[in-house]
């Protein structure tokens, strides 16, 4: 996991947290609530961390399909290329034989 991902989402958690116990300090709540609240936010924020955690791998899962899928068809039109490639030289080979037999 590379951290300079992250660090942007890291940096909005901590600051939903923070202002969240600004917020919570402000309207007087004692400290029970107040941890309760921070505790909530950080729940979310690691919720939505997850969750974009999870998106990222699911992106990097597609590509390498997608990289897979292009390799595959890249292999499977060179081996059509090859098949039709020799289908036409015998069928060259078939036709030049029956053009010397009708010449005879």
């Amino acid at each position: 996991m590379d951290l300079r991902e992250y660090l942007g989402d890291v940096l909005l958690l901590l600051i939903l947290v923070i202002s969240t116990l600004v917020l919570v300090f402000n309207l007087n709540f004692d400290l029970i609530k107040s941890v309760a609240a921070a505790l909530m936010m950080l729940s979310l924020g690691g919720l939505i961390f997850l969750i974009h955690w999870k998106v990222r791998l699911i992106e990097k899962s597609l590509a390498n399909r997608e990289r897979m899928f292009r390799m595959n068809m890249e292999e499977i039109a060179t081996k059509m290329a090859h098949k039709y490639d020799s289908h036409v030289s015998h069928i060259d080979g078939v036709v030049e034989e029956f053009a010397k037999r009708v010449y005879r």
